[in-house]
């Protein structure tokens, strides 16, 4: 039997790939949720844009159609001398397990972190505890400077409740942003009413009542600011507490190979809480984004099939919104450019727009882009990654790469006109039909 901990991501494909190859047993074993859904979609759940039952991909009956067992569970301990599980509720064994149980909110040992009021966005648990502390709530406060922190920050600003967002860093996300980008998004938020932007600034510790409920927060200046609220998203690390006393390696994250063995037979790791020991190059050892997690699943149900397989994620990509601001990258655009790198920066005069192109120096091959306030296509740009174009190709056969040019702003002729400026060059764009150029990729 195939004994799955976690039903995110990585494991529901897991399981589901596992199906289509083989009828080998499997189950399942989550604590969270009783089904599979979209963790992206939390936010929407509690803005009242879709119930949490639309939040699931797959019916009920699916699982029992696909004879996929769902234990609803904790896993305490893993037995890997008999190859067991200590559950909250009992044992099990299992031949073969995949260690698939995600992530959760980092926490740094402030002082009432713990405290009521006090909570991160990461789990089905998460949106039930906010949405039960959000009656009455007048001001909160949110400690990080990433992706789920603005996401909770339009969650409270949808119910007219106050918010203070701490950043540690100078600039947003300056980790990952480039400056011009980073400054881009800065003014994008400080164009939202009700959203108080504290840049440089650290947490020291969360105030309480007599009651343990969260009143403020002290910052390392000194500062305190009241709320009824502290959303903590600072970042989130692997959910192994269970894997300590196994044996098994374990690092940040669960240590695996190429192939997501761990140093433990028939044990494999995958999705956020799995740790490369050599990791693929250009790539971080721990990978915790939605599509990698699902490229996981797939590869590792090959090998649990018959089919060794290893991780191949191809190039780089990634997308999210910044309120009604989107946001796309592919290949790599480093926050710092590299010596041997070049970049081009295009940014609308009016419109909040922004292109944001990396590319050799010697060759021109095109490395990367950055993208803000337009949707571009995915199978073009990996298109154009995979034969290493240049970043003339790109540039004069962008139209190819519009998501929908029959009702979005055609922004193309600027952008070129604007690089052939910067760069002394000559590219002329290609009269395209943007479906050939998918058809084709």
């Amino acid at each position: 039997m195939i004994v799955i901990i976690g039903n995110g991501i990585s494991g529901v494909t897991a399981a589901r790939h596992i199906r289509k190859r083989s009828e080998k047993e499997i189950t399942i074993i989550s604590a969270e949720s009783n089904y599979f859904f979209s963790r992206t979609a939390l936010m929407y759940v509690y803005m009242g844009h879709m119930k949490f039952e639309h939040t699931q991909p797959y019916e009920p009956h699916f699982w029992k159609k696909n004879n996929i067992n769902l234990v609803s569970d904790y896993v305490e301990s893993i037995d890997t001398k008999n190859k067991s599980l200590q559950l909250r509720n009992g044992t099990m064994n299992y031949d073969e397990l995949v260690i698939a149980s995600g992530s959760k909110p980092n926490k740094f040992g402030w002082p009432g972190q713990d405290a009521e009021g006090v909570r991160g966005l990461y789990s089905k648990q998460d949106l039930e505890y906010i949405e039960s502390r959000s009656s009455g709530i007048k001001k909160a406060v949110i400690v990080g400077g990433g992706l789920i922190g603005i996401e909770m920050a339009e969650m409270f600003l949808s119910r007219n409740i106050e918010v203070h967002f701490l950043v540690r860093e100078s600039r947003f996300w300056n980790n990952v942003l480039p400056e011009q980008d980073s400054e881009f998004i800065m003014q994008h938020i400080a164009k939202h009413h009700g959203l108080h932007m504290h840049y440089g600034t650290e947490m020291e510790e969360i105030l309480t009542n007599n009651q343990n409920e969260a009143i403020g927060v002290r910052t390392k200046s000194g500062q305190e600011i009241s709320c009824d609220f502290v959303g903590l998203t600072a970042g989130v690390s692997p959910n192994i507490e269970f894997v300590k006393s196994s044996g098994i390696k374990i690092n940040r994250g669960v240590v695996v190979n190429s192939c997501f063995e761990t140093s433990a037979p028939s044990v494999y790791a995958i999705g956020d809480c799995a740790e490369f020991e050599t990791p693929v190059a250009g790539r971080r050892s721990i990978e915790q984004v939605w599509y990698t997690g699902k490229i996981m699943g797939e590869t590792l149900a090959k090998t649990l099939t018959g089919d060794r397989s290893e991780y191949n994620p191809g190039h780089w990509f990634n997308s999210a919104k910044f309120f009604d601001l989107e946001y796309q990258t592919y290949g790599v655009v480093s926050s710092v450019l590299a010596d041997d790198h070049e970049e081009y920066v295009y940014q609308h005069s009016k419109n909040e727009v922004l292109l944001h192109f990396v590319f050799e120096k010697k060759s021109h091959k095109f490395i990367g882009i950055n993208n803000f306030g337009i949707r571009l296509r995915h199978p073009v740009f990996n298109d154009w990654l995979l034969r290493e174009s240049t970043i003339e190709d790109v540039l004069k056969d962008l139209k190819s790469a519009n998501f929908d040019p029959e009702f979005y702003t055609k922004y193309e002729n600027d952008v070129v006109t604007q690089f052939n400026s910067k760069f002394g060059a000559n590219v002329q764009l290609e009269k395209t039909k943007w479906w050939q150029n998918l058809i084709n990729s």
